[in-house]
């Protein structure tokens, strides 16, 4: 639709997808969701390990919470 990744219900490869984010990050990503009961806003990626500002700052356009 938008094109946007949902980052509480994407795969891995789908959040590889995303300038940046490699396997680890992606792997962090979905652990940081599951443990907290998903995303409520997308500046919560940077409470993710090995996610700071220049990285949020490349996705936070392509990805969305749904």
């Amino acid at each position: 639709k938008d094109g946007k990744v949902s980052i509480n219900t994407a795969s891995k490869e789908q959040l590889m997808t995303l300038s940046g984010i490699g396997e680890a990050k992606a792997e962090s990503i979905i652990a940081y969701r599951e443990e907290h009961g998903g995303f409520r806003r997308i500046e919560e990626l940077m409470e993710v390990g090995g996610i700071k500002e220049g990285v949020f700052n490349k996705v936070k356009d392509r990805v969305k919470v749904p």
